[in-house]
């Protein structure tokens, strides 16, 4: 279904967003930054070089439009995000938005009752702000003015700002306007690579994707204590932000283990940990910590729980050690299920490819969680990808993206002629 050139033209689309953004090590295209605006120019000359009419919505995320036969119904809409981690790979994301290219390029001449739209949002990944999905989220009025306020990881740039000096109306998204009504749109469809091992550890080149975990996050907990001479202070009199830290952290792997024995789903990490290098001495006892936290679940109710023991073992491991614990904003992202018909389309379009029709869940976040929980009745599909994601390793296969890629063609068409 796909053009017999295809494979050349994304092997060619990969290889000039990877020149883009190529850091020495990785790519990095950060978020509402000059590289994911390029990213997206790319896309968009690509599109129109195809002779499709391409928009930037309030939000700044890109719009490539293939009209239907009749105006009046929502449109079926698809895509992914063109930003990435810090020194990420070429395929998160990016994925996405090439599969939907030419999934467009050969629906061109199909017949079609619903228009059908790619969108290549910005803001996904959280690394650059704390919060994911802004792009979509922006759509949707989902950003609160302390969003807004967020500051760019290394730096004073607010994301206000940022979004501002790529052309969105940060006017309209402060006001919690809804930029995208979800009723104009019949689904949401988004090709993805798998980020973690379970498709090559199964030798399965697709997988159709059934949910996708929320999480609940903390930038920055501080535990606070007290600083003091290694050798002069005994263990009874000390308050020691590191070793109380490390007792916190050492509590909530044991909470972990014993939710997953009830059978729970539940990950838990802390991804950024250290003492301030400004007061950093051999022979200092140190008497301030600053971690990250983070909970993913399926469930909503989990995560809660999760949170109160975190909360409760920050308290007793404060009168136990003498130090405090303090926590920056707590952010929120929903768990989503994706819609059954939806994934069922998907699932006879694998069989109708010779795939198998594998399903998972996410434990990584995406895009589709933001427009299934707006109401926009959604669909996944999973690439099989080596080495995992969120680092320069990523080793999509073209056979295995191209795969991918008829799947997401044959279920876009039985949605755009629904």
């Amino acid at each position: 279904m796909i053009a017999s050139d295809a494979p050349a033209r994304a092997e060619l689309l990969f290889d000039r967003l990877r020149a883009l953004s190529f850091d020495g090590v990785g790519i990095t295209r950060a978020s509402f930054g000059a590289g994911e605006s390029a990213a997206l120019d790319l896309i968009a000359a690509e599109a129109r070089a195809l002779g499709f009419a391409t928009t930037r919505d309030p939000a700044a995320n890109l719009a490539i439009d293939l009209p239907g036969a009749d105006p009046s119904l929502p449109v079926v809409a698809c895509g992914s995000h063109l930003d990435s981690v810090p020194q990420g790979g070429n395929y998160d994301g990016g994925a996405g938005v090439v599969a939907g290219l030419l999934a467009l390029e050969a629906l061109r001449a199909a017949p079609r009752r619903r228009g059908l739209r790619l969108y290549a949002l910005r803001g996904e990944e959280s690394a650059w702000f704390g919060r994911p999905y802004l792009g979509s989220s922006a759509l949707f009025g989902a950003l609160a003015p302390e969003d807004l306020a967020l500051r760019r990881a290394g730096g004073d740039e607010t994301l206000a700002e940022a979004m501002g000096a790529v052309g969105a109306d940060v006017t309209r998204i402060a006001r919690g306007e809804r930029l995208l009504d979800p009723a104009t749109l019949a689904a949401w469809f988004e090709l993805h690579i798998e980020q973690g091992p379970v498709l090559v550890a199964r030798g399965l080149p697709v997988a159709v994707v059934t949910g996708l975990r929320g999480n609940l996050r903390h930038r920055q907990v501080t535990c606070t204590g007290e600083a003091g001479h290694s050798g002069a202070v005994p263990r009874w009199l000390r308050h020691d932000a590191v070793f109380a830290t490390a007792a916190l952290i050492e509590r909530l792997d044991q909470q972990w283990q014993r939710l997953l024995a009830q059978g729970e789903d539940l990950v838990v990490t802390v991804g950024m940990l250290g003492t301030d290098p400004g007061e950093h001495a051999l022979s200092r006892i140190p008497g301030r910590v600053a971690f990250s936290f983070e909970a993913r679940s399926e469930s909503a109710g989990t995560l809660e729980a999760f949170y109160a023991l975190l909360l409760a073992e920050c308290d007793d491991i404060g009168a136990e050690r003498g130090v405090t614990f303090a926590f920056d904003r707590r952010l929120d992202t929903a768990p989503a299920r994706m819609d059954p018909g939806l994934t069922a389309g998907l699932a006879a379009a694998a069989a109708a490819e010779g795939l198998p029709a594998e399903r998972m869940a996410s434990g990584a976040g995406h895009d589709a969680a933001v427009f299934a929980n707006a109401g926009v009745p959604s669909a996944m599909i999973f690439v099989r990808n080596d080495h995992g994601s969120h680092n320069p390793r990523e080793a999509m296969a073209m056979d295995d993206f191209l795969a991918g890629t008829r799947v997401l063609t044959r279920a876009l068409a039985a949605a755009v002629a629904a």
